[in-house]
């Protein structure tokens, strides 16, 4: 394409991707349709047509994707339209370069979605001074030498071993599903509404309870979160070990809402509670970051995912 002093020549690369060069901001891409044209190939009826559409469909908003600018070369405004508008005839239009670039564009979201990033390596070519500086900026993360080297990814490895473990399991569904603590541990339902009334008296105290907080909405609501922990059929304990009894206690609390406020509070403080209560309270295990990042996983979690929220709890205490 000619190249129009102070304004981006755009054009579709070998691999499809739409390029431009050029010296100015890059907030966004805009093109004119003649420069949409011989992006695809296309017909400029062809362009107007699908321009028309992707408006009238709502694709797109149209007042901010389109903008009349004024050409060196001519008197009269020139109509401009945005980088997404110029993808979405791209989506539309059928011609081989189409194609091409909807090849190109299905890699590039392919490789986001199941990557989590996309590298646009030309990019960091043509703007190495800039690329180069965000390394340097990264510097502070790494060690002294800039270099990781295998000794210290081992020790990396050594020092997380069991979350590495913990996320494998997860992903494959196979988190213990059992404790290892067997021994006999007594919680009645008196002994933890006892507990939560001195936590919400201490949270008071500190200003961070409101006079609702730790208010059951139904009478009786601890007692059967406590009687679903405790129970047993057959004469064995449906949760035989106190891992099992801690998690279940933990969930219970978070995802029945027994109180108008404080659920995910009181929750945790059971779930501590009683685990320092059976003397099995491991607190470099149980960290404040940990049990919150726990306690919330499980509040957000999906009920059908039950089962899972428990086994990763249970993974965790083992």
């Amino acid at each position: 394409m000619k190249k129009i002093k102070n304004q981006a020549i755009i054009y579709q690369a070998k691999t499809g991707a739409i390029e431009l060069k050029g010296d100015f901001k890059k907030e966004t891409l805009w093109a004119t349709q003649a420069q949409i044209v011989e992006i695809f190939d296309i017909d400029q009826s062809v362009v107007s047509r699908h321009i028309k559409n992707v408006l009238k469909d709502g694709e797109v908003d149209e007042k901010s994707n389109m903008q009349k600018m004024h050409n060196a070369n001519s008197d009269k405004p020139v109509v401009f339209y945005s980088l997404d508008l110029i993808l979405a005839v791209g989506y539309r239009a059928n011609s081989a370069q189409a194609i091409q670039f909807r090849q190109w564009a299905t890699k590039i979201l392919r490789e986001h979605i199941t990557r989590g990033y996309t590298i646009n390596r030309s990019q960091i070519k043509n703007n190495y001074s800039e690329f180069m500086q965000a390394v340097e900026n990264l510097k502070v993360l790494l060690p002294p030498d800039g270099i990781v080297d295998q000794k210290s990814v081992l020790e990396l490895i050594s020092a997380f071993s069991a979350t590495w473990l913990s996320i494998d399991a997860y992903d494959k569904d196979k988190l213990a599903t059992t404790g290892t603590t067997k021994r006999t541990v007594d919680l009645a339902a008196e002994q933890l509404v006892g507990a939560l009334a001195d936590f919400k008296v201490a949270l008071t105290k500190r200003g961070e309870a409101s006079e609702l907080f730790g208010t059951e909405r139904q009478t009786g609501s601890i007692q059967g979160i406590v009687g679903n922990v405790m129970q047993s059929f057959g004469g064995k304990s449906m949760y035989p070990t106190i891992e099992e009894k801690a998690a279940h206690l933990l969930y219970f609390m978070v995802k029945n809402h027994p109180f108008i406020d404080g659920n995910k509070r009181s929750g945790a403080y059971a779930f501590i509670w009683f685990l320092k209560k059976a003397g099995i309270l491991n607190l470099a295990i149980i960290t404040p970051a940990t049990l919150t990042a726990l306690t919330l996983l499980i509040a957000e979690s999906d009920p059908k995912n039950k089962e899972r929220m428990t086994k990763l709890t249970l993974q965790l205490l083992r």
